[in-house]
């Protein structure tokens, strides 16, 4: 019991989006939430997870555990990415590159906050279109 505890306290947790998904049905409307939730221990180790329920504590609790059965590992070398990553995937494309010391995370949206919980400090990147699709796309 003592271990779950201590593997809890070692990553952090960040939710980025919580949706409100309305479904028409004979009956009404059946309301459900998403969640998208980021979780990382700057280390190198991050994962996402997308968790869906019919309340929000649910739905965060479902997509933090996900993300922490899904951990991958992030290369770093001197605080940034070891180089240029260029991805695409139907409409959205994400441009990330590595950056001197003391530049920052100078990226957007959600890659901002999966670099900074994978342990980058350094980095520059454009997103061009819904980063949430190359997320999905990972899941």
């Amino acid at each position: 019991m003592n271990q779950y505890r201590q593997e809890d306290k070692q990553y952090q947790e960040k939710v980025v989006k919580i949706k409100r998904v309305s479904k028409k049905t004979t009956g009404g409307n059946y309301v459900t939430f998403s969640a998208l939730v980021v979780v990382g221990d700057r280390k190198g180790k991050v994962g996402i997870g997308l968790g869906r329920s019919l309340e929000v504590p649910p739905a965060i609790q479902k997509a933090i555990s996900y993300a922490k059965k899904h951990l991958i590992n992030v290369p770093i070398r001197n605080k940034t990415i070891p180089h240029e990553v260029r991805v695409k995937f139907k409409a959205a494309r994400i441009l990330l590159k590595p950056a001197p010391e003391g530049t920052g995370l100078k990226v957007g949206s959600v890659a901002r906050v999966i670099l900074d919980l994978a342990g980058v400090e350094n980095a520059s990147g454009k997103i061009i279109g819904s980063i949430k699709l190359l997320i999905l796309m990972q899941l």
